[in-house]
């Protein structure tokens, strides 16, 4: 097999409502979709969705960089197998990230989009689910686990008070394991909020809260301790990036487990979190960081520090990352709550001619069909694309 053709188009994604948390408001989403093409005619797809208060990247510097990037010299050679995809995966090189970036995650949504556009047409032209890519990766193996079925959360963002009592009631009663809730907002009453999620969600299930770096170091222990009793399983990112290391000193002191999200985009922030001893949980994101195979080393170094971790996703992603993250959520073990699939309920277009988004009880099966199990509609990719760049390869 030898790949042919990449292709990266921008697409514009709008939301059925505005998603609001203490980071950003957002009604649409700029997202870079991949596709690979083979010899053999097989084509595959991949997503990546910039975020520059995350990973320092926008939709113009994913194109530019998938531009710039020697992709010819990388990808022209032929190989055998859907392993050989993988350790071809692992190599590739980007073209070079911003002055002064020091992070690791720079390029992290082209990365993604065009692993992921590689394995599903590798995936499909060798009849081989992407989830099998798990089995591939050796430092996945402690953390290998095939599921037939994988629970959604629910996730309750910024919103009025009615509001958020009647989105509680209808995932009580939709069944879900677990929720999020987004705190930090200003002007927010978080100790009512999270009062009433309880008492609304009922006492019995697992509720968490996400403060998206609206705290600092010194408010931090003040902000939590009225949220405390009403049994917050873990704060997720509840300071900027900047001051993350500043939660060393602070962790020993708190009741509730912390995760890292906005400081937990690649392999380099993980041993840094791990040997700072800055959190308990890592959020796994595969587009944040930097696809399916990062995403597997990721969870391994977690599981390997007897930290946990669980399955985050993007805003507004389509069904093409809703696919590849219920592949990952069913071969990985150990994964705390899985956040995804919220297609049909979030996105004006999909891209997929498959609805992957849950059921109740946020159930939703795995997928057992080539590559990513999924179709794309072409007519819709066609409609939301506002610019592609192609680069031959071989």
């Amino acid at each position: 097999m030898r790949i042919v053709e990449l292709i990266a188009r921008h697409v514009r994604i709008p939301l059925k409502k505005k998603i609001e948390h203490a980071s950003h408001v957002r009604r649409e989403n700029d997202t870079l979709v991949a596709s690979c093409r083979l010899d053999d005619g097989s084509i595959g797809w991949g997503e990546g969705l910039p975020r520059p208060y995350v990973t320092g990247e926008t939709i113009e510097t994913a194109l530019g960089q998938f531009s710039e990037t020697d992709w010819r010299s990388q990808l022209a050679d032929d190989f055998d197998s859907l392993a050989d995809v993988v350790s071809l995966c692992e190599q590739i090189k980007l073209a070079g990230s911003p002055a002064g970036e020091q992070r690791d995650c720079f390029g992290h949504s082209v990365r993604c989009a065009v692993e992921l556009s590689i394995l599903d047409a590798v995936g499909r032209a060798t009849e081989t689910p992407l989830s099998q890519v798990t089995a591939l990766v050796p430092e996945s193996m402690p953390i290998r686990e095939a599921r037939d079925e994988v629970r959604y959360s629910g996730v309750i963002t910024a919103m009025g008070g009615i509001k958020k009592t009647i989105r509680a009631a209808a995932m009580r009663l939709y069944g879900f394991p677990d929720i999020k809730l987004k705190v930090g907002m200003d002007g927010a009453n978080d100790p009512a909020a999270v009062a009433l999620m309880r008492r609304v969600f009922g006492p019995d299930r697992d509720l968490r809260i996400d403060a998206n770096e609206a705290w600092t170091c010194d408010n931090l222990e003040d902000k939590l301790r009225p949220l405390l009793p009403h049994g917050i399983s873990s704060v997720e990112q509840p300071v900027p990036h900047a001051a993350v290391d500043g939660l060393a000193k602070i962790r020993p002191r708190l009741d509730v487990p912390i995760m890292l999200d906005e400081s937990l985009c690649g392999l380099d922030d993980g041993h840094r979190a791990i040997e700072r001893g800055t959190c308990d949980l890592f959020n796994l994101r595969l587009s944040k960081c930097g696809g399916y195979i990062n995403s597997l080393k990721l969870a391994a170094l977690a599981h390997n520090a007897g930290l946990g971790y669980q399955l985050g996703c993007q805003v507004g992603e389509t069904g093409i990352l809703s696919a590849a993250g219920r592949h990952f959520a069913t071969s990985v073990g150990g994964i705390r709550w899985v956040e995804g699939s919220y297609d049909r309920h979030l996105v004006k277009e999909r891209l997929t001619i498959e609805d992957l988004t849950f059921k109740s009880g946020g159930r939703a099966p795995a997928l057992t069909e080539a590559g990513l199990g999924v179709n794309i509609d072409h007519a819709a990719v066609e409609r939301v694309t506002l610019r592609e760049e192609h680069r031959p390869i071989g």
